[in-house]
C-alpha cells in the first residue's frame, strides 16, 4: 500500500505533464490539416487531434485526483478516478487507432491528389507571384514540384499552353530576383513537396499514436495502484456512485 501511494502520487504528476504533450500533439494534427486543406478536404481527418485535446483536458482533473488520493484516501474520489481512467483509455485507444489508420490512408492518396493539383495549375513566366494552393504549399514547405522541379518540365512538355519555366514559388527565399528561369536551377528548391508533406504527416500522426500508447500504460499503472488502495477498505461508500 505504501508503494501504491507513492506510485499513484508520481503518476499524478506524470499525467499533468502528459496533458501538455497531448495538447501539443492535438494542435499539430488540427493545424496541419487546416494549413493543407487543399489536399486534405475530408473534415474527419482532424478527429484524432480533437480527441487528443479532449484527453488533455480530462488529464488535468485526473492528475489532481491521483495526487489527492495518495495523500488522503476517499472512496468517492477513488471511484471517480477509476471512471476517468476508463474514459481516458477509450479516448486514447480511439485516437491512436484513427491516427494510425489515417496516416496509411492519406499517404497512399497524397501523390495522386498533388499530381492533379499541379496539372491544374496555370502559371506564366511573369513577375507576378502565384497565389494558388500549389504556390502556397511550395512557399510554406520550401519545395518545388511533386518529386522535384522536373515535374514542371513534364507538365510543360505535355501542354503547349504551359511555358518552359517553373512557378516563382519554387524559388529560394535568398534569391530575390529569381523568376523561375530553368537556366538558373541553383536558385530553385531541390526537394519535392510530396516527401516533405509525407514527413510532416508521419511525424504528427505517429506522435499522437505513441503518445497515446505510452499514456495508456501510465493510466493502467494508476488504475492498479488505485485498486490496491481500494482493496482493504469497506465498500458501503460506493453506493453514491
Amino acid at each position: 500500500r505504501s508503494f501504491a501511494r507513492s506510485l499513484l502520487r508520481f503518476l499524478g504528476f506524470i499525467l499533468w505533464g502528459t496533458a501538455a504533450a497531448q495538447a501539443f500533439g492535438g494542435l499539430l494534427v488540427i493545424l496541419m490539416f487546416k494549413n493543407y486543406r487543399y489536399l486534405f478536404q475530408e473534415s474527419y481527418l482532424s478527429l484524432p487531434g480533437w480527441l487528443a485535446l479532449a484527453t488533455a483536458i480530462i488529464l488535468l482533473p485526473t492528475g489532481v485526483l491521483a495526487v489527492s488520493i495518495s495523500v488522503k484516501c476517499s472512496r468517492t474520489q477513488q471511484g471517480t478516478l477509476m471512471y476517468l481512467l476508463l474514459l481516458l483509455l477509450c479516448l486514447e485507444m480511439s485516437s491512436a487507432a484513427l491516427a494510425r489508420s489515417y496516416c496509411v490512408r492519406t499517404a497512399s492518396q497524397l501523390e495522386s491528389v498533388m499530381g492533379y493539383l499541379y496539372h491544374q495549375h496555370n502559371w506564366t513566366c511573369s513577375q507576378d507571384p502565384g497565389s494558388s494552393a500549389v504556390d502556397a504549399i511550395q512557399r510554406k514547405l520550401k519545395c518545388c514540384g511533386v518529386h522535384n522541379y522536373t515535374d514542371w518540365l513534364k507538365i510543360s512538355s505535355s501542354s503547349r499552353y504551359h511555358p518552359a519555366c517553373v512557378p516563382e514559388s519554387c524559388c529560394k527565399e535568398k534569391h530575390s530576383h529569381c523568376r523561375g528561369d530553368l537556366g538558373h536551377v541553383e536558385q530553385l528548391s531541390e526537394e519535392g513537396c510530396l516527401k516533405k508533406l509525407e514527413g510532416q504527416l508521419y511525424f504528427t500522426m505517429l506522435y499522437i499514436f505513441w503518445c497515446c500508447t505510452v499514456l495508456s500504460i501510465f493510466e493502467l499503472l494508476a488504475g492498479v495502484s488505485n485498486g490496491i488502495l481500494m482493496r482493504n477498505q469497506p465498500f458501503h461508500e460506493l453506493r453514491i456512485l
